[in-house]
């Protein structure tokens, strides 16, 4: 069965899923599409998405005052979840849901937050180079240009030194120069 989105522009690529019914739901499903003049497959695809407005994604709560929060469902994040490029889809998977991460996802996103090169910093006071695993820090220009190089370290096909590397601890030249203030001074 062949899935493509309903009405409008058209997807340039549809996905091919072979889906196993038992009769007597297969039988409701043409009769569901025929009710609504809508191919088989026209009318699982509109299922699933109508579906997506009751799947709740799992540990992610929206907080509607102190006292009260309700879950979130898929559809209420997609805009934020689907992203055209794989590097920010899997981002906007770690920050939004992580629990849905598959193994291999989790493996590339351990990869992705350890590595300062990706992220906006600045040097502590150990002169360490120190980030926050957030959406605003993020320097998504040099996650896509490192993609798949964190892909194939995540799955054993590259070493761990291909990863691109950063100044992990601040260079003190001693001579006065601006490379050694710290980020912090506000001016």
């Amino acid at each position: 069965m062949t899935l493509a989105r309903a009405g409008g522009a058209k997807l340039n690529r549809t996905e091919t899923v072979t889906v196993r019914f038992d009769p007597k739901l297969n039988y409701l499903c043409e009769l569901a599409s025929r009710a609504q003049r809508r191919t088989k497959s026209s009318f699982v695809e509109w299922a699933v998405a109508e579906a997506l407005k009751n799947v709740e994604l799992p540990e992610v709560l929206e907080f509607e005052d102190f006292d009260n929060s309700r879950h979130v469902t898929i559809s209420e994040k997609s805009s934020e979840l689907w992203e055209v490029d794989e590097a920010d889809r899997l981002v906007a998977l770690a920050l939004i849901a992580p629990a849905l991460l598959a193994h291999d996802e989790q493996l590339i996103w351990k990869l992705v937050k350890e590595n300062g090169y990706v992220w906006k910093g600045r040097y502590n006071s150990s002169g360490e180079w120190s980030w926050e695993t957030n959406p605003s820090s993020l320097i998504r220009d040099r996650l896509r240009e490192n993609w798949d190089k964190f892909k194939g370290v995540a799955a054993g096909e590259l070493p761990k030194d291909q990863l691109p590397n950063w100044n992990r601890v601040k260079s003190w030249s001693g001579k006065g120069s601006s490379d050694d203030l710290d980020d912090d001074v506000p001016f």
